[in-house]
Order: structure tokens, then C-alpha cells, then sequence
């Protein structure tokens, strides 16, 4: 790899599968020394243990500020400082707002945007004190296009992403920059959770892949690559973006 995150130091939240684990692994690849962070220590904890070297595994409740300010102490000192944050764990509980419950709404909500919120802003003064870094967001291409029968999961992604743009506003004059990635359908375990619950999930899975006018689902692998880039000092005069990374879903077949 070309070391283009070398020096940097990186958390990364719900980094025990998909897209949160393959970040984790390419940003360690690149020369950032990784805090993989998930609400399920195990997975956490095999994520570092994959990268290998002084990766850290952390045990974090997203939703917790308590568990936050715990993981942000251990990660302090383990590595002495944090230059980026990628926000990206989350959860898609499906229904319209007549199926949804309001114990559902409020752990979508608060797991895919208050969580956002509260890493970023424990992290923000560490961030101001290495004389500024970058945060980051897994949106979504439901933050500007309605998904039928997920209301909840449209709703906390579109808050996502101007909650990202208000942090690029606020972060200029410290030196943060924060920029989201819209994903496509990806290939992870919360997509297939997705399938699952339609009437037929292997129907839902192939015509959500033709969608896709590059023809196929995207990989977590595209969506850390994005990551790496707005991570990186290529990307130094990059803040409040959408970086769209979705196989030309919404300028094709869907959204138009």
C-alpha cells in the first residue's frame, strides 16, 4: 500500500463486520494505527487481532456516552492521540411508520444518528488538540432518496448527513474537516438482514444487484476505499461532501 494514512491514528465504530471491518483493515494497511471498535467485544477485539501490530479492540456502545468517554480513555492511552473518526456503526429495522414501534424508531434513531453525535463530540477536543483530523459518516443513498417500508432507517440517514455537513461548518476554524459516503445496497450482514425480511429474499437480493447500473452489489471494499480518501491529506481540502459510492444507483435506474 502507499502509507497514504502513515502516522495518522483511527477509531472506527462498528468495525466488527462489513463495512466498519474492512475500513478498519485497509486504514491499517495504509499506516494508521487502528482502535476497532464494536458493541460486541469478541468481533471487535478479531478485527484488531487481524490487523495485528498495536491495533486496539474495543467493546463500545455507540448509544452510551459513558461507554464513549471508557473507549476514548483506552484508546487515549494506548496511542497518545486521534487524528480521525469514522462513525459508522448502525442498525436497519424495517417497516413504514405504522409498523414501526416507538421503542424501534428510537433505537434506529439512536444508534444510526445520536451515536454520531455523541463520538463525535468526544472526540472533537482531541481531534482540536493534534490540530484538527477528520471525521466521517456512513450515510447512505436513503438520506436523499425515500427506500419503501424503512422510514426510520431514511429518516436517521438523512439527519446523518446534514448532521455531517453542521460539523463541517463548525470544524473549519479548528482544523476538522467531516464528510460523509453515500453508500449503494452493500454487501454486508445488515444487507442481508434487509433481504431476509422481504417475502422473498432472494428475489430482494437480485433485483436490488440489477438496480445497480455497474451491475452487481457494491463491496465493503469500495466503501473503505472512499474512507481512505477522505481520510487522507489527498483529500485536505475536502469537508461537508457526500461522496456518492453506489454503482450509479441514483443516477440511473433509481432516483434518476
Amino acid at each position: 500500500m502507499s502509507g497514504r494514512l502513515q502516522g495518522k491514528v483511527a477509531l472506527v465504530t462498528g468495525a466488527g463486520s462489513g463495512i466498519g471491518k474492512e475500513t478498519a483493515l485497509r486504514f491499517a494497511a495504509e499506516g494508521a494505527r487502528v482502535a476497532a471498535a464494536d458493541l460486541n467485544g469478541d468481533t471487535a477485539r478479531a478485527t484488531a487481532a487481524e490487523i495485528g501490530g498495536d491495533a486496539l479492540g474495543l467493546e463500545l456502545n455507540v448509544t452510551s456516552a459513558a461507554s464513549i468517554a471508557a473507549g476514548l480513555d483506552a484508546l487515549l492511552a494506548h496511542f497518545g492521540g486521534i487524528d480521525v473518526v469514522v462513525n459508522n456503526a448502525g442498525v436497519t429495522i424495517v417497516g413504514s411508520i405504522m409498523d414501526l414501534t416507538e421503542e424501534l424508531w428510537d433505537r434506529e434513531l439512536d444508534t444510526n444518528l445520536k451515536s454520531i453525535f455523541l463520538v463525535s463530540k468526544a472526540a472533537w477536543p482531541h481531534l482540536v488538540a493534534r490540530g484538527g483530523g477528520s471525521i466521517l459518516v456512513t450515510a447512505s443513498i436513503c438520506s436523499t432518496h425515500a427506500l419503501q417500508n424503512d422510514a426510520a432507517y431514511c429518516a436517521s440517514k438523512a439527519g446523518a448527513a446534514m448532521l455531517t455537513q453542521c460539523m463541517a461548518l463548525d470544524g473549519a476554524k479548528v482544523g476538522i474537516r467531516a464528510n460523509c459516503v453515500l453508500p449503494g445496497f452493500i454487501d454486508t450482514p445488515m444487507i442481508h438482514g434487509y433481504f431476509n425480511d422481504q417475502p422473498d429474499p432472494e428475489a430482494s437480493r437480485l433485483g436490488a444487484a440489477a438496480m445497480h447500473p455497474l451491475g452487481r452489489l457494491g463491496s465493503p471494499r469500495d466503501i473503505a476505499d472512499a474512507f481512505v480518501y477522505l481520510a487522507s491529506d489527498d483529500a485536505r481540502w475536502v469537508t461537508g461532501t457526500r461522496l456518492v459510492v453506489d454503482g450509479g444507483l441514483t443516477t440511473g435506474l433509481w432516483g434518476g
